[in-house]
């Protein structure tokens, strides 16, 4: 009997977030294994940003290039959700892995978004996270416990990062 599409992508998105878990780390009971590494990274707008300096928010990190329209979709879905669940603490950080400076801020300025968008040239933050496609998506709890990855996008993924960011929320 197949399985619903639902459970699917749920058994896929929990194999996704073992793949991307920093070395040494399992699952979410893993404890330190399981904390990202930190980043500080300059903002296009505003001051720059330090990964370690949000413990105690629910966060939601990014990655996005400039040629992927995908990831243009993801960030507006990611903005409405920031623009409800901010107040009960939610950040959103989005890290651009682009080669060309330039085309990633061109990229970042016409985006209208409400959280800071972040430059990683050198994509020294992308492979410390084994970012391997875009768009990624990876959210952590309010102790900065990894708890969730997401590789692609697509319709009904709004949901479903909702679901997960009202659960962190609430503990």
């Amino acid at each position: 009997m197949p399985q619903p599409v639902h459970f699917r992508r749920a058994a896929l998105a929990a194999l996704a977030a073992l793949l991307a878990l920093p070395a040494g780390a399992a699952d979410s009971s893993a404890g330190a294994a399981n904390r990202p590494p930190d980043f500080a990274l300059h903002a296009v707008a505003g001051p720059n940003v330090r990964l370690s300096e949000h413990r105690g928010e629910v966060v939601v990190i990014a990655f996005w290039g400039s040629r992927c329209d995908t990831c243009r979709m993801q960030l507006a879905a990611l903005n409405r959700i920031f623009t409800t669940y901010r107040p009960a603490g939610l950040q959103v950080f989005a890290v651009g892995v682009d080669d060309d400076p330039l085309r990633a801020l061109e990229f970042a300025r016409a985006q209208r978004v409400g959280f800071p968008l972040l430059l990683d040239p050198a994509k020294a933050v992308s492979r410390a996270w084994r970012v391997e496609l875009l768009p990624t998506v990876a959210i952590l709890d309010r102790g900065g416990m990894l708890r969730h990855v997401h590789r692609d996008y697509e319709a009904g993924d709004e949901s479903l990062y909702t679901r997960e960011l009202r659960e962190l929320l609430n503990e």
